[in-house]
């Protein structure tokens, strides 16, 4: 038996192959972001680290995850969209493929949970997208099955690809982008989950607002005070308003009658 193999293309040659047709799709208006790697590391920020760590933490993707990791840091994945549930992505092989991943969004109950839970604890926007906050929540969020991170029952995908195997070194490649690209972009975590993560930071700031009690009137200071601390003499802001008994005309005394001019 014969089998008919394709010649060999290098790596190089596929990625040139690959930047001309995503360049026509520039031209036309699309979108293009290629994942660039620099260096063998995939990730470096909490946000990606922890993504990544999350998808190894699964059996279901254990044996093609491998292949992904080199296809990613080699710049096979050449384009990569992240939405609200999706990710629409390419990726150069021997051809280049088209891959769908879709990404169920967080229910409302379990992120009222985990808002719950953190309440309090982040109060900083940035301190948060930079992964700097507390032990504990660093693990409520990164927890599998409970915390923001999706489990292998809420990712589906597709690729155009002829592997058969049920996650593919392209579809592989793809989420190991998606942590590379949350390590400069982390709040696309939240729009991918249908998040908002100003929610994280809402409770802690109504708290400091509460809080927050206006000053007594006996501790105002008018301005006969003033006078005395600063030792100078303060006009009155605003005219001091005349009284009803001010306003009257002083009564005339008795007896008193106008006299008559003479004609």
């Amino acid at each position: 038996m014969f089998y008919d193999w394709k010649p060999y293309v290098s790596v190089a040659e596929r990625r040139k192959k690959a930047a001309k047709q995503m360049a026509k799709l520039a031209k036309q208006g699309r979108p293009v972001a290629p994942v660039v790697i620099e260096g063998r590391t995939i990730t470096k920020t909490f946000w990606g680290n922890s993504w990544c760590e999350n998808l190894e933490g699964y059996g279901d993707y254990a044996n093609r995850l491998p292949r992904g990791r080199t296809y990613a840091r080699n710049g096979s994945v050449v384009d990569l969209q992240i939405d609200q549930g999706a990710i629409a992505a390419w990726v150069s092989g021997s051809e280049l493929y088209k891959v769908e991943v879709k990404i169920n969004t967080v229910k409302n109950a379990h992120w009222t949970s985990l808002v719950s839970d953190c309440a309090g604890e982040i109060d900083s926007l940035i301190e948060l997208l930079q992964g700097q906050f507390s032990q504990g929540v660093m693990q409520r969020m990164c927890k599998q099955q409970a915390g923001l991170f999706p489990t292998p029952k809420e990712i589906t995908f597709t690729c155009s690809c002829p592997d058969l195997a049920y996650l593919c070194k392209h579809v592989a490649a793809v989420l190991y982008g998606v942590g590379a690209r949350l390590d400069a972009q982390p709040a696309l975590l939240f729009a991918l989950r249908g998040v908002n993560e100003q929610d994280l930071i809402a409770k802690a700031g109504k708290g400091l607002r509460s809080s927050a009690k206006k000053p007594k009137s006996a501790r105002l200071l008018d301005a006969g005070d003033l006078s005395n601390v600063f030792g100078i003499d303060l006009a009155d802001a605003a005219p001091q308003k005349r009284t009803s008994a001010a306003r009257k005309k002083p009564p005339r005394k008795r007896g008193a009658t106008k006299t008559k001019r003479g004609r």
